[in-house]
């Protein structure tokens, strides 16, 4: 928008009393008013016929008793400098062109200006403003669903119609960790349909990171391998490690007794008993074949 202001000064009228002639056509100035240009006096029909501007909106001159308006090379009478759709003089008052035509600011912002989604007002051309998925707000407007505070430059969560700013969304929908409470932004963890952080998912014994890593429990708490194998698992009757089954792991059990697959041997010829009969022999399991021999 601009304020075009109409220029003062130029050419001059006057009354001659003396033997004077209009430079243009001759005529004797006497007791006429002339006006005086730099290469002479002229009466006000030729000063009108050789000096005057065209207003550019009716097409006639804008004579020397005239206010002249004058805008992007264009001159206007000041009647004639009128907004193009209400009418309204534009004189003395901001104003816009717009494809050619000079429009009030009333008008300018009524036609193609966007207005707040959130107030309905208009926002002004050159005001601060967001717009997001079609929409525009005033800056000021465009606030937090839950704090009520402006949410200006900062990023925003939107949620159906309501936006949020970030800490108020991770505060009020994000999901906590099961051990710490504390809301999880990115990554985490899912166990027993339960979220935690990746660092608070610990094995409950050592306190190792169980992210990525095998693991089982027990009393629904996590263990490492480890330490499952160490507080839980039956322990091999022949090597004396845990039997914890995983990795593909199997084992056999009699009476009280459990062993590896690989661990199920004859005590006397270290043949495999997997699948054959064996005969115990107090805390030793034989072979038919070596137990025959006793």
């Amino acid at each position: 928008s601009a304020v075009l202001l109409a220029g003062e000064g130029g050419p001059q009228t006057g009354t001659m009393t003396e033997c004077f002639d209009c430079d243009n056509c001759k005529e004797s100035l006497y007791g006429r008013k002339y006006i005086q240009m730099d290469n002479g006096p002229y009466c006000i029909p030729c000063y009108d016929a050789h000096f005057a501007n065209t207003c550019d909106e009716c097409k006639e001159l804008i004579g020397h008793d005239c206010r002249e308006l004058y805008y992007e090379d264009r001159h206007y009478h000041e009647h004639c400098f009128r907004c193009f759709r209400c009418d309204r003089s534009l004189a003395d008052e901001p104003f816009t062109c717009q494809d050619e035509e000079l429009l009030c600011n009333d008008c300018y912002c009524s036609e193609f200006s966007s207005k707040c989604i959130a107030c309905e007002k208009t926002v002004m051309p050159g005001s601060r403003k967001l717009e997001y998925n079609g929409q525009t707000w005033h800056e000021h407007c465009f606030i937090c669903s839950s704090c009520q505070q402006p949410i200006g430059s900062r990023s925003f969560i939107p949620d159906k119609t309501d936006y949020y700013c970030v800490p108020c969304y991770e505060s009020k929908f994000a999901p906590r960790c099961t051990r710490c409470k504390k809301t999880l932004t990115k990554g985490g963890v899912t166990y027993r349909d339960e979220p935690w952080h990746k660092e608070c998912f610990v094995c409950t014994g050592c306190k190792t990171p169980l992210a990525g890593q095998q693991f089982t429990s027990q009393d629904d708490n996590p263990y490492c391998i480890k330490c499952f194998g160490n507080l839980y698992a039956k322990k091999c009757s022949a090597c004396t490690k845990p039997i914890t089954g995983f990795g593909g792991g199997k084992y056999v059990s009699f009476e009280d007794r459990h062993w590896h697959h690989n661990c199920f041997n004859c005590a006397r010829c270290n043949t495999s008993l997997v699948g054959k009969g064996f005969i115990p022999d107090n805390d030793e399991i034989l072979c038919c074949d070596c137990s025959s021999d006793l």
